[in-house]
């Protein structure tokens, strides 16, 4: 018997392949295509948790700072207590502040892996920033069509990548500024500069396709502070130094205001000929959003409703039922509200004024004591940038309901506040935890493929759930607000049905307080006799959605005097 001796694999290729596998998974969170079924965004969710687990897998994990623990655990803790209609009202936000979790521990792996995470977000953020420019610019000269469905072809004009809300797009689009620039400030090669300067100017164009008004102010952030460290770095250096870390010219980066501006006057102008439907960036500044779809409106709505339950609030995920139920003196904003769009407010109001002050207030601490404004590390402040750009989108929406925001965000948590001398997880547990992570996301994908059969086509449901599909669902683990409102909205009030379908459209109301919920709501205490009850809905109805109230009146023949509120 002879043996020979098995070359070894060479090991430098191994870790480019297993870089480039961490990097696609950054950036697949981002770039995702599926969506379908009740929840536009459910499929973009479950795949970042997949990603996170995988990033579990494939790298180093380390444990983040304990404050990280005890803020994330505070606010786990606080959502769970507040929930009044059980886990499916409060565990889907347990689950998300478990991903930022483990995002962190693969973060602060970055106090001992010698860049590898800072490079893996890095790249993951420009690839996937690069890749929505693209696919932002094709929808906004209306050229996405021959990509469908591995993206979406909105009206002329409008660019959002696989975000599907430009918002979310021009956060991306900044976030990946910051990552552009740290790369150009770690680079002695000229020729990556180049392309890293040709990448920031696509970049830039994407920003103002997206007339993101918050990307703007993200934008004007970035340049703001880039310039200064710029500034700031060429104050210390010698004269005719050759230093590694150097950002470009402070005037060069000035100057992109101006051209920013430029970009926007000229885009609407090629995808129109300057007589066409395309709003432009300038004109959103000119004229703001709808009157009443104001953020003003909407936040003193919110404030109305912190005054009736400042101290506990309204309980998790009860945002739009307390929207709907609330009479206001003034103008009321005029969408189903079930979210603050500012973070601070929406804690306040589903939490209580005490919850928001220890989760905001214990945020802030942190970043006040780690003191930013002193940092000089090249990779940290990359991490603030994105970090910052999270924080300045959640005072105006919610990016942190979404899985590639849940995702940096808790990586740069992680690489700004490493646990005390780089605690390192045995690959064994992080293996667990990552395992854990993908059976959990295995029975919610197919949970979410079951229910998401009741909101399609008959024809187009698998074979098994063509007959019988409302019986069939009924059982969901993870998704069963969403069963139920099928259920509702799908059934027809009877007097044999009326008590069970009251008792359900009393639990649906809570999770979506939409016309056709209220209808039937109204319609089944009217057969139970409850007149009081639904003279008051419908006086809740006529208030919250005038015009539906209206529609609904003639379409069941019914007088003013038949249920219209009382004067």
């Amino acid at each position: 018997m002879t043996t020979s001796t098995v070359p070894a694999l060479p090991v430098q290729p191994v870790y480019k392949m297993l870089g480039l596998t961490r990097t696609a998974l950054v950036a697949l969170t981002f770039v995702c295509p599926w969506v379908g079924g009740p929840s536009a965004s459910a499929w973009q969710l479950l795949v970042s948790w997949a990603c996170m687990a995988g990033l579990l897998l494939t790298g180093p994990v380390g444990s983040p700072a304990l404050r990280i623990w005890v803020l994330l655990g505070l606010g786990g803790l606080l959502v769970a207590l507040s929930g009044s209609g059980g886990p499916t009202a409060w565990g889907g936000a347990c689950l998300a502040i478990a991903g930022i979790a483990a995002a962190a521990n693969v973060g602060s792996a970055s106090a001992r892996d010698r860049g590898g995470v800072t490079l893996t977000l890095a790249r993951g953020v420009l690839a996937a920033g690069l890749v929505s420019a693209v696919l932002g610019l094709l929808q906004y000269y209306g050229l996405a069509d021959p990509l469908v469905p591995w993206t979406t072809s909105p009206a002329l004009g409008q660019a959002y990548g696989n975000l599907r809300q430009r918002n979310q797009f021009a956060t991306l689009i900044s976030m990946a500024w910051c990552a552009a620039l740290w790369l150009y400030a770690t680079s002695d090669a000229i020729h990556v500069r180049r392309r890293l300067m040709a990448a920031a100017g696509l970049l830039l164009v994407a920003a103002a396709a997206s007339t993101s008004r918050t990307g703007l102010l993200q934008l004007l952030s970035i340049i703001a502070v880039a310039t200064f460290i710029a500034m700031r770095e060429r104050r210390g250096a010698p004269q005719r130094s050759a230093t590694t870390y150097r950002l470009p010219d402070p005037k060069w980066l000035l100057a992109t205001i101006p051209l920013y501006f430029t970009i926007a006057w000229l885009l609407p102008q090629l995808a129109t000929g300057g007589d066409g439907p395309v709003e432009s960036m300038l004109q959103r500044l000119q004229t703001g959003a709808p009157q009443d779809h104001s953020r003003l409106i909407l936040w003193r709505n919110v404030l109305a409703l912190i005054a009736q339950h400042p101290w506990t609030g309204w309980g998790w995920g009860e945002l739009s039922f307390a929207h709907y139920s609330t009479h206001y003196d003034g103008p009321r904003f005029v969408e189903i509200l079930d979210n603050a769009h500012n973070l601070p407010l929406h804690l306040a109001v589903e939490l209580g004024i005490p919850a928001a002050v220890l989760i905001c207030g214990g945020f802030l601490w942190m970043v006040l004591a780690a003191r930013p404004w002193r940092e000089r590390d090249p990779a940290r402040l990359m991490a603030w940038g994105m970090l910052g750009a999270i924080v300045l989108h959640s005072l105006l929406e919610y990016p942190l309901w979404y899985g590639p925001f849940q995702l940096v965000f808790g990586l740069c948590l992680g690489i700004l506040w490493p646990g005390a001398g780089g605690v390192a997880v045995r690959p064994a547990l992080s293996s667990l935890a990552a395992g854990v992570m993908l059976a959990g996301v295995g029975l919610a994908s197919w949970d979410y493929v079951r229910v998401s059969q009741i909101y399609l086509p008959p024809d187009e449901r698998l074979s098994a759930y063509r007959q019988d599909t409302l019986a069939k669902v009924r059982g969901t683990w993870f998704f069963g607000r969403q069963a139920e409102f099928a259920e509702l909205t799908l059934t027809t009030v009877t007097p044999a049905n009326a008590a069970e379908m009251h008792s359900l459209a009393q639990r649906v109301i809570h999770f979506s307080p939409e016309p056709r919920v209220i209808v039937k709501l109204i319609e089944s205490a009217e057969l139970l006799g409850r007149e009081s009850e639904a003279r008051a809905q419908a006086e809740r109805f006529s208030d919250a959605f005038p015009q539906e109230f209206a529609h609904w009146l003639k379409e069941a023949d019914r007088g003013p005097e038949q249920l219209a509120p009382p004067p």
